[in-house]
């Protein structure tokens, strides 16, 4: 039996999504990109032009879920399938868009370069238990108007795993769907095997802006899914309590359903999030809130009540060192995700309310996804009888530790990390040098920068990446050091 979690009451889920109806269809919703209105109003949806707000009907909304597929599939870059997030599946993948790094050497927090997420790049290729990448680090050394572009052309170069990205322009979207099919090799291939999901965020209260509906239309287009990543605050711009939250997030994410099914009707999607509880004391938005975690949960649960592909920022610290905060946070958000089956779960290496990246936070963090991903495999039985003939035949062989039995089943039955995780006894740590979990995640993270086999994307790929990055003369071959 896969262990499981539920937070809210079938009733409640339908009072949510009815009421979340009720405020799309008497409050509407402000939309300001021009497409959007236009296909909105061919549709014969009410726009009051003056304030840009859309009012959209309950049936049109069901027709939406209708075509909103409950699958997405995601590939690598070599075309082979990853996951499908769907069901209770779970994919982890770090956080997207951090301004900041914690210095490995010095241990306090500055401004990212591209060096910062070129390492951090290689190293998550390597992490079994982080199935995807993402445009994680936003470097502070290239002209702030091809940021997201140039992220997405490192995680291509340095990764094959699939990716999750997203536009900071509208003009972006062209350069980075034709950096995708350069790899791919053609839009419908693009289409049929996904490469990158891209991040869209709505603007709580109830707002859809200029940029972010044009990714989601432009991606529907395209068949490129699109990850609505709502962010009610609660008692900030959105109800303080976490119910009233959970109904705000649904509304503005069912708005974002109605517009990609319009577009393109079975365009992928992606029920998905990032809101927060607000601190009214520090005026800080904690990701490692309990509460946070909750109100997470209940906007997953809507969406999973609603059958479509689910996503969430859980996993995160708000602390600003490697510390025990980090642990305690990282590790319960995580599990949780992971018990909830958020298909894909966002936040590995991430502190300080998801403003920095840490690499050596992000190797700790692939061993709490290797003990969820073992721990949703609960517990299963392997002979018959459990144990009764194993116990006989103890009696004869004394002890268990060579048995064929043991050696059989240990690997299956046992999650087995590496030298992140400290199980030596005190007098063997001693030996070996009294080290922090952050001194080991700092020589693992060194030798897995060691290990990393270097770029295996052909050199004519690169070349036409190159080439449809160009911008001002930039010598991204030097940049990258290729």
């Amino acid at each position: 039996m896969r262990p499981t979690i539920n937070i809210l009451e079938k009733e409640l889920k339908e009072k949510v999504v009815l009421e979340a109806m009720e405020i799309l269809e008497e409050i509407g919703f402000f939309v300001e990109n021009e497409e959007a209105i236009e296909l909105l109003q061919n549709e014969g949806i009410s726009i009051d032009l003056e304030t840009r707000r859309a009012k959209i009907s309950p049936d049109m909304v069901k027709r939406a879920l209708k075509t909103a597929p409950s699958s997405v599939p995601l590939y690598n870059r070599e075309g082979e399938l990853v996951v499908r997030l769907e069901g209770d599946n779970i994919c982890f993948d770090p956080g997207s868009a951090a301004l900041n790094v914690l210095d490995p050497e010095t241990n306090e927090i500055r401004s990212a370069v591209t060096k910062d997420f070129v390492n951090f790049t290689k190293v998550v290729d390597q992490l079994e238990n982080i199935y995807a990448q993402s445009t994680s680090i936003i470097c502070s050394d290239v002209p702030e108007e091809i940021g997201d572009r140039y992220r997405l052309l490192i995680a291509l170069i340095f990764s094959q795993k699939p990716v999750v990205t997203g536009t900071f322009a509208k003009e972006s979207f062209e350069v980075m769907k034709d950096m995708l099919v350069a790899i791919r090799g053609s839009e419908e291939e693009l289409r049929r095997k996904p490469l990158a999901i891209f991040d869209a965020c709505p603007s709580p209260p109830l707002k859809w802006s200029d940029l972010t509906c044009q990714s989601i239309i432009d991606a529907a287009k395209y068949g490129i899914p699109s990850e609505f990543v709502s962010m009610p605050m609660t008692g900030a711009n959105a109800p303080i309590t976490i119910l009233g939250s959970v109904v705000q997030h649904a509304a503005e994410t069912l708005a974002g359903v109605v517009i990609t099914q319009l577009v393109s009707p079975g365009a992928p999607i992606i029920w998905g999030g990032s809101p927060a509880v607000f601190d009214l004391r520090k005026a800080t938005t904690p990701m490692g809130s309990i509460d946070t975690m909750l109100l997470d949960l209940g906007y997953v649960e809507i969406g999973k009540y609603l059958n479509l592909p689910t996503h969430a920022y859980l996993g995160l610290s708000d602390t600003k060192i490697l510390d025990m905060q980090s642990g305690l946070e990282s590790g319960m958000g995580a599990l949780l995700a992971g018990i909830k089956g958020v298909n894909m779960i966002s936040g590995a290496g991430m502190i300080d309310f998801e403003t920095t990246q840490s690499i050596q936070k992000v190797v700790i963090d692939n061993q709490i996804c290797g003990m969820i991903h073992r721990f949703n495999k609960g517990i299963v039985q392997r002979d018959e009888p459990i144990a009764k003939n194993l116990l006989i035949d103890l009696e004869e062989k004394t002890h268990l530790l060579s048995h064929d039995h043991t050696l059989k089943w240990f690997r299956e039955e046992q999650y087995i990390p590496n030298k992140i995780i400290d199980r030596s006894t005190n007098e063997e740590w001693i030996n070996k040098g009294r080290k922090s979990v952050n001194q080991r995640a700092t020589e693992e993270v060194d030798k897995l920068l060691k290990e990393y086999s270097g770029v295996s994307l052909d050199t004519d790929k690169i070349t036409s990446l190159k080439n449809i990055m160009s911008y001002k003369g930039i010598d991204f071959h030097k940049l990258l050091d290729l």
